[in-house]
């Protein structure tokens, strides 16, 4: 028998998720059938599955060793030992809850392919090398970033570091109570700050999205915020506020008002892009996530209370911007 005392890292996830993380090779089904028989029980007493774990609650599994060792499949310390780890200079932020990446240009925020190797996976490191996240604590949380940035898209992406705090971290960017803020260089000068609305239409076979002014069939409304912060030599530095979170929303809302973001391939101005490739050598958006601001918050994220968070420009955007004369630091 092995008893597992729910720790505030566990608590707050369904008893049959925690179980399917526990014990990965078991299968639902029999572990279904292994609470019916009381086989596993929730605080000495017959479960279905659907129970909210809460910490020091006691689940006991009645399985030899063997058979234990069988459902929890490849031991943590094969796995642990392949995550890279995240630079440090790339951690803009970290409590005992949450961490605020920078992500680079040219990583995936998550795996596309199975053979991809993601954020997650240096995120993973990084906690296993830090001591966030050790063997026991592996078996129920996989961590994962709770926002996700284009591959090609620099700047803040939010993670946290056990299943309380990624749960109300994806709340909020689901729920778009936090509000989110980015730096795009767009093509023209700007002078108003806008709050600018429309529609959106997806394209899943090309991946690219299509703005309209009015709704049309399969599309979602759009509302992208904008305050210009520098104009120079026919460009703008935007700070752009994302009200609503659709897929290649800043990109594509600001193309459509006839100010495309720099290098940016899908959406943007050919002729721009090629100019700021051969003079500065950008060959990607100059967008970035570049920062957050938390609501009044209670737990467990209560320490991020009305707190904002800020990813520095990558450098290679910040000498663009220095040879603009647009420099913001």
């Amino acid at each position: 028998m092995k008893e597992i005392r729910i720790t505030e890292k566990e608590a707050g996830q369904r008893l049959d998720k925690f179980l399917v993380r526990y014990l990965p090779e078991a299968g639902k089904s029999f572990l279904y059938k292994m609470m019916r028989k009381k086989n596993i029980v929730l605080n000495g007493k017959k479960c279905t599955g659907s129970e909210l774990l809460q910490t020091e609650d006691s689940v006991k599994l009645f399985f030899a060793d063997e058979t234990l060792q069988k459902f929890m499949g490849q031991t943590i310390v094969e796995k642990k030992s392949s995550y890279p780890s995240l630079d440090p200079k790339t951690v803009v932020y970290e409590d005992e809850q949450i961490l605020g990446i920078n992500k680079p240009v040219g990583m995936l925020s998550q795996k596309a392919e199975e053979s991809d190797l993601s954020l997650c996976e240096y995120l993973t490191g990084y906690l296993f090398a830090t001591k966030a996240l050790d063997e026991e604590g592996y078996r129920t949380f996989h961590p994962g970033v709770c926002n996700r940035l284009d591959r090609n898209t620099s700047g803040l992406v939010l993670a946290g570091k056990n299943n309380a705090a990624a749960r109300a971290l994806y709340a909020m960017f689901q729920d778009r109570s936090m509000e989110k803020y980015y730096l795009a260089l767009v093509k023209g000068e700007m002078k108003k700050k806008q709050k600018i609305k429309g529609y959106l239409k997806k394209d899943a076979a090309t991946n690219t999205v299509t703005v309209t002014e009015h709704e049309v069939p399969d599309s979602s409304y759009i509302e992208t915020a904008y305050e210009p912060l520098k104009c120079a030599g026919g460009y703008t530095l935007l700070k752009v506020e994302l009200i609503t979170g659709r897929t290649h929303q800043i990109r594509s809302h600001l193309s459509f008002t006839g100010h495309p973001i720099v290098g940016d391939g899908k959406y943007g101005n050919k002729r721009v892009n090629e100019v700021f490739r051969k003079e500065h050598g950008l060959r990607y958006q100059f967008l970035h996530a570049y920062e957050v601001v938390f609501p009044k918050l209670g737990a467990p994220l209560e320490a991020l209370s009305g707190k904002t968070i800020q990813a520095p420009l990558p450098e290679e955007k910040a000498r663009i911007l220095r040879a603009l004369h647009m420099d913001i630091e």
